[in-house]
């Protein structure tokens, strides 16, 4: 199925060219939009998702999805790999990426692999990390009167080590355009496949995101960490940010998910306990 067609102002920018294209007549090489921001934001908005140029920042919503089995990504849409993702949010993928250009971002290189020969003559095939500019990602949500405020790489376990994913920055790959078929016009790939950010290596390159870490060539080691990530179909705000936040932003912190209250664990009593 082809992904539906994108809403004004932004139509009109994409038409046939890329989409870093399209965009850099409103995003000059490492400037985020300057006039027609506010036209951009309000369309972003209505998508439902929120841009604050201020404070170098995107946020979209999300939902908790898989707890309990391996994972290959960290979000999808919802017709993506939703049973290898921790997160899968409803926002068009096309449209996260204009945000996220609009933050002066420009796409970087993928993980690679490639071939040599060792001193002994035997093959040899050495893995080449993602390389280039990204994002700093965050999670965040309210439980009553409590912020929760996490680094995204927090909130992932590697089955490895027996820790959490070690913090790093996320390196933008921004997609790609291709033909379905020959005789169709060309679409966004992550609109197609709907699989945003990838925490294994793929060589294709469709992600708007991926993770840059060498232990990210393997598949079976990552898992939701049970005791961060709250229950399943759980909403969250997913935060991309160019710099390290100490705090949430404001425009982020006034528009949390709010989620219902863990209840308190019942007191044994006396009785319980003989």
């Amino acid at each position: 199925m082809n992904p539906s067609p994108i809403p004004s102002p932004l139509r009109t920018l994409l038409g046939r060219a890329s989409l870093t294209l399209a965009l850099a007549t409103l995003v000059p090489t490492g400037a985020p939009f300057a006039q027609d921001d506010e036209a951009l934001r309000a369309t972003l908005e209505a998508e439902g998702i929120g841009l604050d140029l201020e404070a170098g920042v995107v946020v979209i919503p999300a939902d908790v999805v898989v707890k309990d089995d391996l994972l290959e990504y960290l979000l999808v849409g919802p017709r993506g790999a939703m049973h290898e993702s921790l997160f899968a949010t409803p926002v068009r993928p096309s449209l996260l990426n204009a945000a996220l250009l609009s933050l002066g971002v420009e796409p970087g290189t993928n993980a690679r692999w490639e071939e040599g020969e060792l001193a002994s003559g035997d093959p040899d095939v050495r893995l080449l990390l993602p390389q280039g500019g990204g994002f700093l990602l965050y999670a965040a949500w309210r439980e009553g009167d409590e912020t929760y405020f996490f680094r995204l790489d927090d909130l992932v376990s590697n089955l490895d080590t027996g820790r959490s994913m070690r913090r790093h920055r996320w390196v933008f790959l921004g997609s790609r355009f291709k033909r379905p078929r020959e005789d169709e016009p060309e679409v966004f790939v992550a609109d197609l496949e709907q699989n945003l950010i990838c925490l294994s290596f793929f060589y294709q390159g469709n992600t708007l995101l991926t993770a840059a870490l060498p232990e990210c060539q393997m598949q079976t080691i990552w898992v939701a960490n049970p005791w961060l990530v709250p229950p399943r179909d759980s909403r969250v705000a997913l935060i991309f940010a160019k710099q390290a936040l100490e705090r949430l932003p404001d425009s982020v912190a006034a528009t949390l998910p709010v989620l219902p209250e863990t209840p308190e664990p019942d007191t044994p009593s006396a009785d319980d306990a003989r």
